[in-house]
């Protein structure tokens, strides 16, 4: 019975560890130097192993007061079944035989009374483990059903955050002083573009102009020959003597 009672506290302290397990949960996942997505199979893998010794447990502790209770009801049968003999032995006028029933009796009344202790001890604690171990099912479950949840928005924040570093990364003056650099080197470009093609390309009118200039000197030239000495008769035939 002692054995079995201290079986008892020892499983019993499985539960203690669990809620040591939830009550860290929290913490767990906020600690910077760990993985929330390990952090929450590592906790529903241990959830589910002391789930399994709860059983276990629970099982054994069973058993156990199933066998205290089968020896319990033996010795008050043997206890009762001593009495019957005692009356008989009081029947045959047989004091002696009935005094040693009677003590045979009490031998197995006590240790009937003692069981009894030990297996309403041991009904207590199957209760509660029973219950703990509804308890530690209710919550595996739970932890189940909001690990993927979890899981998914852990994967997202790091993203976000992933984005973000990204992002603060790049220098935001750099980059628009980059911007603008190339737009004027882009707008010089353009406007040295334009000059080119203006001296490039023939302008009429000037050559029209130039046609006029040319015309001019033509007559400038006509003009300068007839002012010249003889220059009326340059060119004519003699005239006979």
């Amino acid at each position: 019975p002692r054995r079995a009672r201290g079986a008892v506290v020892t499983r019993a302290n499985l539960f203690s560890r669990f809620t040591r397990v939830i009550s860290s949960y929290a913490n767990s996942l906020i600690t910077a130097a760990e993985d929330p997505e390990k952090i929450l199979d590592q906790t529903v893998n241990e959830m589910q192993g002391d789930l399994i010794k709860m059983r276990q447990a629970t099982a054994q502790v069973m058993a156990s007061q199933k066998q205290l209770e089968t020896k319990y009801n033996a010795a008050t049968k043997a206890a009762d079944d001593w009495y019957k003999r005692a009356q008989l032995a009081m029947e045959k006028g047989d004091e002696d035989l009935a005094r040693e029933a009677l003590t045979r009796r009490k031998s197995y009344a006590e240790n009937a009374e003692s069981m009894k202790a030990n297996l309403d001890a041991q009904s207590e604690a199957v209760d509660k483990l029973i219950a703990n171990t509804r308890l530690l099912e209710g919550k595996m479950a739970e932890a189940k059903s909001k690990k993927d949840t979890l899981k998914a928005r852990a994967a997202s924040a790091k993203t976000n955050k992933a984005v973000s570093d990204m992002v603060s990364g790049v220098s935001t003056s750099s980059a628009l002083g980059a911007f603008e650099r190339m737009e004027e080197k882009v707008l010089g470009m353009e406007a040295e573009a334009e000059a080119m093609g203006v001296f490039a390309a023939p302008d009429n009118l000037e050559a029209q102009f130039k046609a006029l200039e040319a015309g001019g000197v033509d007559d400038e030239l006509a003009a300068l020959k007839k002012s010249l000495p003889g220059a009326s008769s340059k060119g004519a035939l003699p005239e006979g003597r």
